[in-house]
This record gives structure tokens, C-alpha cells and sequence, in this order.
């Protein structure tokens, strides 16, 4: 029965108000988290002009360190379980109004099928490794996806499509960032060793280095003419985050109208087929494409969707269990280190066609 104040009988709010309640210690626990993983970036900015580290991945370490510290109780965890699952769903959306078809053709088509090709070649060999190195299918392809396409942005937009747990997100997250500070610090020696152009450095940069801002400290030694065309053959990688995403969550949609015939369960709607965050990101792909949303509302769009990802690593962070990692530790490594690998041997292959 109802009771007096809008209480139901054991004391909680209903409704709405009562889930917003029940949201809020675990998201202003990842929001604070969050707060500190910026800062911490922010610092970095101002020392050393770019993050080796991003928000993203001091984050979800953080995360980790408190939850082998602590169990978080019932209290916490659905709004912990909403920062990681939900928020994550809406910065995948947000990313679209950032995704202009038009950029994708002016970086010419001898460059554009390099980058393709690269993408392409690198998802199916590191996958393969993966799971010749005894990998789970999921983890697989979130080393795939990171590794060829855009590092840690692209492993947190594919994990809900293909709906990978925290534990694999983590791993591939951690090791992936550890590599990528390497390929930052150690990649410019390459120039000198193989005598590289400063057109054949900005592509081999953009096309092995895992993130924008990465991109950015790689090249800078190298000139203005390296940091230009890596960052625009970065750009176009990243671009190709939105066709992989939508193709896994047709390969996953597939697998689940399977799985509802095998078991004689009700069809699935169109709506389930593709989860909603992605019809999202393909509207607002398209009305940026159209020039229909205004270039002033880029940047916020962009910053928003970046911190809602940090504080849905601030979240997976804190469900991880060190023990599991521990047990994949030697294999995940293993994994990204020799995709990065071939990744770098593919592209060394490619910029001999730019000199």
C-alpha cells in the first residue's frame, strides 16, 4: 500500500525518483574518479604538452585499485553498473555527430585504401592471434578492434556492441596503453634508421599510433609536415571505427535472431536487431555529413561523449577483478604486442609507396 510522503511500505521512493536515488552514490563515485583521471591529464597537458597517459586509462586503473581495496555493497553498484553499461551507450551515440563522410574522400584514394587495407588486414590477423593464443572470442576482438583502428576509444565503443565484461575491457584497455606509450616514445627513432621522409613518418605514425593525441607528440619532432599528415591519416582511421561498429552489431544481431530460432523464442524487433545507441550514431554521422550540425556544437558534443567513456572506464574499473586478469595477463600481452608488431611491419611496408 501506499504510504504517506510517496514512501511504498519499506520505506523507498517508487518510481522514477526512487531509481534516480538508487543511481546516485555509484555515479558520483565514478564521477569523482573521473575528476581525478582528468586532472591527472590535465597535468600532463601542462608538463609535458600531451598526455602518455590519458583520462581514459588512469580511470579505469583507479578504478581497479579501489575495487581490490574495496567491495563496493548493493549501495554502489547500480549506479555503478548504469555508469559502465548506459553512459557508455550514449557516448557511442555522441561520437557520431563528430564523423563527416565528406573528410573520409579528401584524403585521396591511393591514401584512403591504405588506411582501408591497413584496417582492414590488421582486424582479421590480430584476431587470429588472438585466438590462436587460447583468447575468448570477445577479448579477441577487442584487441583486434584497439590495436587496428583507434586504440582505447575504439575498444570502448565496440565493448556494448558486442557486449564484452568488464574483466575483458579492462585487460585489453591496460595492456594496449602500456604499448602505446612505447610507440610514442620509441617510434621516432625509426626516422633516422630508415631514413624516413617526413611525408612517409606522418603516415607511418598515423597509421600505428593509437590515439589523436599520441599522433600529436609522435610527429612533433619530426616537423610540421609529419604532424599534419599523421594527424590527418589518424583522423581517417578513426573514421573507420563507425563502419566496424555498425558491422559487429549486424554480425551480433544475427547471432542473437539465431539463438531466438534455435530456442523457438519471439522475433526480434527491428530496434533489437541494432541497439539503439547505434541508430544514434549513424543519424547524427548522417547530419553532420549534411552540414546539419552546426560546427560550434562540435567540440562540446565531442568533450561530453569523452567524458562520459572516462567515467565508463572509472565504472568497469571498479567491477574488474585483479585475479582474472592475472590469469590472461601473459596472453593478452602477447596478443597485443605481436599485433603491434605486424601492424608496424604492414605500415613500414606501405609508406615505401609515398616516398
Amino acid at each position: 500500500m501506499q504510504q504517506a510522503g510517496g514512501l511504498d511500505g519499506k520505506g523507498q521512493t517508487p518510481g522514477v525518483f526512487g531509481r534516480v536515488f538508487s543511481l546516485l552514490p555509484g555515479v558520483v563515485l565514478c564521477g569523482l574518479i573521473t575528476l581525478v583521471a582528468v586532472g591527472v591529464q590535465h597535468v600532463e597537458e601542462r608538463f609535458f604538452d600531451h598526455p602518455y597517459v590519458e583520462a581514459l586509462v588512469v580511470a579505469i586503473l583507479l578504478g581497479m585499485a579501489i575495487r581490490t581495496a574495496w567491495q563496493p555493497s548493493a549501495r554502489w553498484r547500480s549506479g555503478i553498473a548504469f555508469s559502465a553499461k548506459q553512459l557508455l551507450e550514449v557516448a557511442v551515440m555522441l561520437l557520431g555527430a563528430s564523423i563527416s563522410f565528406a573528410a573520409v574522400m579528401a584524403s585521396g584514394l591511393l591514401l584512403l585504401a591504405a588506411i582501408v587495407g591497413t584496417v582492414a588486414i590488421m582486424l582479421a590477423v590480430s584476431y587470429g592471434l588472438g585466438r590462436m593464443l587460447g583468447l575468448p572470442v570477445k577479448l579477441s576482438i577487442l584487441i583486434a578492434c584497439g590495436n587496428s583502428i583507434c586504440g582505447n576509444s575504439a575498444i570502448a565503443a565496440v565493448a556494448p556492441v558486442i557486449g564484452a565484461d568488464g574483466d575483458d575491457i579492462a585487460s585489453s584497455i591496460s595492456f594496449t596503453a602500456i604499448l602505446g606509450v612505447l610507440m610514442v616514445l620509441g617510434l621516432p627513432l625509426l626516422i633516422p634508421l630508415l631514413e624516413l621522409s617526413a611525408t612517409q613518418y606522418g603516415i607511418l605514425a598515423g597509421l600505428t599510433v593509437y590515439a589523436v593525441p599520441q599522433v600529436l607528440a609522435a610527429t612533433v619532432p619530426a616537423g610540421i609536415v609529419s604532424t599534419q599528415i599523421g594527424t590527418l591519416v589518424k583522423l581517417v582511421r578513426v573514421l573507420m571505427l563507425g563502419p566496424i561498429v555498425v558491422g559487429l552489431s549486424l554480425l551480433a544481431a544475427r547471432r542473437r535472431k539465431r539463438n531466438a530460432d534455435a530456442t523457438h523464442g519471439p522475433p526480434l524487433s527491428p530496434f533489437k536487431l541494432v541497439p539503439w545507441f547505434i541508430i544514434g550514431f549513424l543519424l547524427l554521422a548522417a547530419f553532420r555529413s549534411m552540414q546539419l550540425v552546426p560546427d560550434a556544437a562540435i567540440a562540446p558534443v565531442t568533450r561530453t561523449a569523452a567524458i562520459l567513456t572516462v567515467l565508463s572506464m572509472a565504472a568497469l574499473g571498479l567491477g574488474v577483478d585483479v585475479r582474472v586478469l592475472s590469469t590472461v595477463g601473459g596472453r593478452v600481452t602477447a596478443a597485443v604486442t605481436l599485433s603491434l608488431l605486424l601492424l608496424l611491419a604492414l605500415s613500414l611496408g606501405i609508406v615505401q609507396f609515398f616516398r
